[in-house]
C-alpha cells in the first residue's frame, strides 16, 4: 500500500484507529518516515538528557530522528548531510549544528570526534548509504557510544569496520519503523501531535 494514496485496501490487522479530530493531511506522514526516525531516537537509541546526538541524513526520517533527540533532551544534535540546503529546515526539528562532509578534507567521523571531545553519545543513520552507516558508527564515542541504523542499504552493500570499534564498547543497533507497533503506538503518536 502507499503512504500517500487517497484510498487503499488493507487487512484489518494493518489498520490503526486514530483520533477523528486529527487532520489527515498532517498526520498521514506519521505512517512511515517521521515516526520511523522519531522511534529510532526515542525507542532504540534512547538518548539521555544532555547527551550529544549525530543524525546522518536530513530527509523526512532524519528530521524525525532529530525531533526524537530533541524531545529526549539532547543538548547537541549534529545534522550531517551532503545537501547544505537541508540545514535551515533541520533547525526547526532541534538540530543545533551542521556538518556537510563535502566541506572537509578528513572523514566526517574525525570531524565529529574533534567537535565532541572523542565522539557523540548516539548517532542515527537515516540514508541507507553504507558509507554513512560506517561513519555514523565510527563517530560514536569509545566506551559508550550507540549507533542506530535506520536506512536500508543495497543488498550487495558490505559494512566494514575495525573489530576494535566493538572491543572499545561501541554499540551498533538497527530498527524498522523505529520499533513502533503501528496498531498500538500510532494512535499515541497522533495524540502527541495534537497536544503540540
Amino acid at each position: 500500500t502507499s503512504t500517500f494514496s487517497e484510498y487503499t485496501v488493507a487487512h484489518a490487522g494493518c489498520v490503526a484507529k486514530i483520533n477523528p479530530e486529527a487532520p489527515l493531511d498532517k498526520v498521514c506522514v506519521l505512517s512511515c518516515g517521521a515516526s520511523t526516525g522519531m522511534g529510532a531516537a526515542l525507542n532504540v537509541a534512547k538518548p539521555k538528557k544532555g547527551s550529544t546526538v549525530a543524525v546522518f541524513g536530513l530527509g523526512a526520517v532524519g528530521l524525525g530522528a532529530a525531533e526524537g533527540a530533541r524531545i529526549a533532551g539532547a543538548s547537541r544534535i549534529i545534522g550531517v548531510d551532503l545537501n547544505s540546503e537541508r540545514f535551515e529546515k533541520a533547525k526547526l526539528f532541534g538540530v543545533t549544528e551542521f556538518i556537510n562532509p563535502l566541506d572537509h578534507a578528513k572523514p566526517v567521523q574525525e570531524v565529529i570526534a574533534e567537535k565532541t571531545d572523542g565522539g557523540v553519545d548516539y548517532s542515527i543513520e537515516c540514508t541507507g548509504n553504507v558509507k554513512a552507516m560506517i561513519q555514523a558508527f565510527e563517530s560514536c564515542h569509545d566506551g559508550w557510544g550507540v549507533a542506530v541504523l535506520v536506512g536500508v542499504p543495497h543488498s550487495d552493500a558490505v559494512f566494514q569496520t575495525s573489530p576494535l570499534n566493538f572491543l572499545t564498547e561501541r554499540t551498533l543497533k538497527g530498527t524498522f519503523y523505529g520499533n513502533y507497533k503501528p496498531r498500538s503506538d500510532l494512535p499515541g503518536l497522533v495524540e502527541m501531535y495534537l497536544a503540540k
